[in-house]
């Protein structure tokens, strides 16, 4: 096994964290970078200091902007923001191995389409790919690559593939569970990200700690409703892929999403927050895809829906707030 070669496709965070984890784990890997001068930069600083500060690559480690790399590669993982996904894939289809294992690492929801991250890889690359595997849970790229402890789920139609995924990533300080519900795991893990933003936003105005625990126990709720409409299982949620992510990326300062919604509290414009913060936000257009998926399933979605008004159509957030606060009283356990 170790000497089955994996590729990363991304130079973010996550995907530089993703490439550092596999090389101590003693697999052969490559990273792609976008072009030439994206490669000689983390070829020759093994680490890329606009996208993390925690990762120093090994020198085991190729990096290369050449597709061609992928050729060899028995697994390859895409670690891209989610609204890029289907064009890098797009991009890089041709090169990818027959039937190799693809690993999502990116969570959102596609924007234009609606569709789940493994939705988008399965759809471009038809006949091609092997199995899809979605890797999600509590993971915060900081704090993997510092090598302190984490879990995550792999999950897959294909049960061998989840399993070979989680073998592969396993490590004294690296737990993966495999999953066989895409659905709720790709779900859990996109729709967390508006939570964040909102819990952002409650530590932004100062409503304290009461207020949002509420918040991420009803916005649990609201990504349950959705997902079961969807077909998933309700457990998910309750699982590393639901309730752990959403606990880890609404409560870390280290979560973009969390921040985002903290400055916005703070009355800060969202396009002045996002072009500081100077990385992707996932949540912002999640938002977008969540609010239109839950129009189309008939679910009742009030964070989501008050989210989007504060992102896009200027809501302030106190007002928001006091909204969802004051919205008609009914039971707790509904779906």
């Amino acid at each position: 096994m170790r000497n089955e070669r994996w590729a990363v496709v991304g130079v973010t965070a996550w995907g530089l964290t993703l490439t550092q984890h596999l090389a101590r784990a003693g697999l052969p890997v490559t990273l792609l970078a976008r072009d030439e001068r994206e490669a000689a930069v983390v070829a020759v600083e093994r680490t890329h200091p606009a996208r993390t500060t925690s990762v120093r690559l090994p020198e085991s480690v190729t990096v290369s902007a050449d597709p061609a790399v992928l050729g060899g590669a028995r697994a390859v993982i895409f670690a891209v923001p989610a609204q890029s996904m289907r064009g890098n894939v797009q991009r890089l289809a041709r090169w990818l191995p027959q039937g190799c294992t693809i690993v999502s690492a990116a969570k959102g929801i596609e924007v234009a389409t609606g569709l789940r991250m493994s939705e988008v890889i399965t759809a471009v690359c038809e006949e091609r790919a092997g199995a899809v595997v979605a890797l999600s849970g509590p993971n915060l790229a900081e704090e993997i690559a510092r090598g302190l402890p984490a879990t995550a789920v792999a999950a897959s139609a294909s049960t061998e593939a989840a399993t070979w995924v989680q073998t592969c990533f396993t490590t004294p300080r690296f737990r993966v569970y495999t999953h066989d519900d895409v659905i709720g795991v790709e779900l859990g893990g996109a729709l967390k990200n508006i939570i964040a933003l909102g819990a952002g936003i409650n530590d932004g105005l100062g409503m304290g700690d009461n207020a949002k625990a509420a918040f991420i126990t009803r916005g649990l709720a609201e990504i349950t409703r959705l997902g079961v409409a969807m077909g998933a299982n309700p457990l998910t949620f309750s699982g590393l892929s639901g309730l752990g992510d959403l606990v880890a990326t609404c409560a870390s300062p280290l979560s973009r999403n969390r921040r985002v919604g903290e400055e916005l509290g703070r009355g800060r414009p969202l396009a002045e927050v996002l072009a500081r913060l100077g990385h992707v936000a996932e949540g912002v257009p999640t938002t977008k895809a969540a609010r239109e998926l839950a129009h189309r399933h008939n679910v009742d979605m009030p964070i989501v829906e008050a989210m989007y008004r504060v992102l896009f159509e200027g809501w302030p957030p106190a007002e928001a707030a006091q909204s969802l606060m004051e919205r008609e009283p009914r039971a707790e356990l509904r779906l």
